[in-house]
């Protein structure tokens, strides 16, 4: 029997580190979602035409190592805006969903338009300042040269392309749980996760 525990939220605010702990901890698979879109975003920054690129992704683009990058994040960004990028992921990302083992996918818009019959909705949230913050010491730790102006600017960009596009805007699903990890630690807000799960999976 699957069960599928569904992530969204805005970039930094932990969902990426929850999701990984709790597929490990229910012995689940895990997708992050965004990693479809930077691959694709990958592709037409090197010169490809967006649509196309989505129809043909394969795995090898998601084992890029510049993917994790802000260029790549903003590439993604901007073609997740596209409807028919958006519609050419959409059956992988449905049949990962239902992984016999169980799954748990993050994203932006998997509890509201990939999984809206997940057993488990969660939307990981943070205030802007606190996920540039997070995201600044993540690229400096990577030997990234950024500054935290550059990085909250572009923190706030992604959240009004992500909150503002037509097509599957991100915003929390009203029978989603949500967990503001504001003034929490990751373990803090791991444990909040776990417990949800656990407690949906009956123990």
């Amino acid at each position: 029997m699957s069960f599928t525990v569904a992530i969204d939220g805005p970039a930094a605010s932990g969902k990426g580190t929850i999701s990984r702990a709790l597929a490990a901890r229910f012995g689940m698979r895990h997708l992050d979602t965004g990693l479809l879109y930077r691959a694709v975003g990958a592709r037409v920054d090197a010169g490809e035409e967006a649509i196309a690129a989505a129809r043909t992704l394969t795995p090898e683009d998601l084992a890029r190592d510049d993917l994790r990058g802000p260029a790549a994040a903003s590439a993604a960004s901007r073609v997740a805006v596209i409807p028919e990028v958006r519609a050419a992921l959409l059956d992988f990302q449905r049949s990962f969903a239902r992984a016999p083992e169980g799954a748990v996918l993050d994203g932006r818009d998997i509890c509201t338009v990939i999984c809206p019959d997940a057993e488990v909705k969660l939307y990981v949230t943070a205030a802007p300042e606190i996920r540039a913050e997070r995201r600044y010491a993540e690229l400096v730790a990577r030997g990234m040269d950024v500054t935290r102006e550059g990085v909250l600017k572009d923190v706030l960009a992604r959240d009004a392309r992500d909150m503002g596009r037509a097509d599957a805007p991100l915003v929390a699903a009203p029978d989603a749980t949500v967990l503001d990890t504001s003034e929490m630690g990751i373990e803090e807000a791991v444990a909040a996760a776990v417990d949800l799960v656990a407690r949906a999976r009956g123990g």
